[in-house]
């Protein structure tokens, strides 16, 4: 059973997501011939101010 977390900044819509775990279940069973109800995607959603990227932080806490 392939399990995939994807962790991203939190604010995407529910379509943005459904059609990401589409593709990513898609690509999972292209790749690897596992059945598509085995495939498990777990999205861990974290607010910008505690995501960095070369060294910065992708934004702030309210009041900040």
């Amino acid at each position: 059973m392939p399990i995939v977390e994807v962790t991203m900044i939190e604010g995407r819509n529910y379509e943005a997501k459904a059609d990401m775990v589409e593709k990513v279940t898609d690509a999972i069973v292209a790749s690897l011939g596992a059945p598509r109800d085995s495939v498990r995607i777990i999205i861990r959603e974290v607010p910008p101010w505690h995501f960095g990227a070369a060294g910065v932080l992708k934004g702030k806490p309210p009041g900040a």
